[in-house]
């Protein structure tokens, strides 16, 4: 094999470790961005308000509920004392 294919053959695979590396970049960003997403969604509080209803995130007077105590999840705030809402 002549020195130019061995330069040849060395660049080329160069060339297809960076793009190996490049794609590993990408997976993780991808995958750092699918997770703290989901980590946000989770992030967010179940309301009870002063009135004893739990509004979970997206449920129909979450944005409005101002007043409340936070509960990481639904069954948290059922548990102490609240209750669903009725619409």
């Amino acid at each position: 094999m002549s020195m130019e294919k061995v330069k040849l053959f060395l660049v080329s695979c160069q060339s297809c470790a960076n793009l190996l590396v490049m794609k590993f970049s990408i997976i993780s960003l991808i995958a750092t961005v699918l997770i703290s997403t989901a980590t946000f969604a989770q992030s967010q509080p179940v309301k009870m308000s002063n009135s004893g209803i739990c509004h979970a995130p997206g449920s129909t007077y979450y944005e409005q509920t101002k007043k409340f105590t936070a509960f990481k999840t639904l069954q948290e705030c059922l548990n102490a004392g609240g209750r669903m809402p009725k619409r």
